[in-house]
Formats: C-alpha cells, structure tokens, sequence
C-alpha cells in the first residue's frame, strides 16, 4: 500500500463516518468525507480517490444510483455500507457494479479489512503505477489477460472490469470448456470466507456477460448450463 491511496467515504452519519475515518487513517489511508450524496459525483469526477465507502441511503441522492453513474465512467472500487440486510439490497447493489457489500452494524475492523483485500486485488489495475507485464498465461481466442495489471480485452478492446469480475472471467477462461459449479466459483470471488449465495454469483455472471457482449458482437461467450453452472466456451 501507497500513503497517496485515498479512501472517500461517503456516509451522513457524523460519528460513524468520523469513526470509519480514524481506522482507515490508522491502517494508512488517507480519507475523504460527504455527507451529501448530491455532492458525490462531483467529487470524484474533480479528485478519483482509491476506494468509495459509499452508504446506501443519502440526503440529496440514493447510493445505489449514485453507483449506477458512477459505473459509466469509472471502474473506481465501491464497498456499499446499508441498514438494508434483505437479499435484494444486496443484489441490487452488486448488479450496479459495486465490489462489495457491508451490512450495518459492522465492525471498523471489518471494512479495513476489506479495503486492504480489495485494493490488494486490484494491484497494478487501480492504482496505474506501473506498466502492465505480459500475459501470464495463454487465453482463449480474441481474449486477452493481464494477471499483473488485473486488466482483461476482447477482440483489442479494453474490458472495464470490477475485481470479482475479473476473477470470475480469468478463473473460467482459464478452463476453456469446462462447467464449473456456482459453489466453485463463489470459492473464487472472494477470500475472506465471507457468505454469500449462489444468486450473488449469477448477478456477477450477468453483469460480466453484459460487458462481454458489447464488444463481441453475437458470439455467447459465457454458456449456462442448466442446473449446473457456467462455462466458457470464447
């Protein structure tokens, strides 16, 4: 970690955004506070930080459509913090592309550690401080994967990948072919142990597909396999 990764944490609750503050400072981040989620998009278009914190339920504009814009032009890490615990909630905000979701209350401990998991995984890819190595292995046809920048392209085109996404892709096109179970892959999302369900990874496959497909034209790059799971068949 870098003393220039900046934390901005988006949160109205003074005391809980002040307590999040001084555990991310204390782990070596530097961090930024809203409070008005008017003013979020605004922020990061002037000054990108490294990681949004980002509430759920904000004065002046809801989380999850501030996320929705947020994803048209910027692959930033967004870590979701709500008092919403239905399953819904929790889907919505992964198929809004945020990379992580934390139920309140939650331990400060906690979201520091997954801060460091998700910008450790993002290496190279988020902080853009160093040249992309070449490919670490060989991929399907048209595909192309970067392990070190945590970067992936179809076709020459860039893909603007979240990590999980990232992970899901590199882990089935490196089995060209092969079925892997929702059980399997939810083993490769994430290695916190965390809990999470089989619809968490089918809204992660969706949002995959749907990126896959705007620069692949017709071609179904990401078979299901009904009562199975998913294959990659580029």
């Amino acid at each position: 970690m870098t003393s220039t990764q900046t934390i901005l944490i988006v949160e109205d609750e003074p005391k809980l955004a002040a307590l999040l503050a001084d555990y991310l400072r204390a782990a070596g981040y530097a961090t930024r506070h809203i409070a008005d989620g008017g003013a979020v998009i605004d922020a990061v278009r002037a000054d990108m930080p490294d990681l949004l914190l980002l509430d759920r339920m904000l004065p002046g504009r809801d989380g999850a459509d501030i996320c929705r814009e947020l994803r048209s032009f910027s692959q930033v890490p967004v870590i979701m913090l709500t008092a919403k615990v239905e399953e819904v909630d929790r889907l919505l905000g992964l198929q809004l592309g945020a990379d992580d979701y934390i139920c309140k209350p939650f331990s400060p401990r906690e979201v520091v550690a997954r801060v460091q998991a998700i910008l450790r995984r993002a290496g190279a890819w988020q902080a853009g401080a160093a040249p992309a190595a070449p490919p670490s292995a060989p991929a399907p046809a048209g595909l192309l994967i970067d392990d070190a920048a945590y970067s992936a392209s179809f076709g020459g085109q860039l893909l603007d990948l979240t990590p999980v996404e990232f992970r899901l892709l590199n882990t089935l096109a490196g089995h060209p072919g092969q079925v892997f179970s929702r059980n399997q892959l939810m083993d490769k999302l994430y290695d916190d142990y965390r809990v999470v369900t089989d619809r968490t990874v089918d809204s992660h496959i969706r949002n995959l597909r749907r990126k896959l497909d705007a620069v692949s034209g017709e071609r179904e790059i990401i078979r299901s396999i009904y009562g199975v799971g998913y294959r990659y068949d580029g």
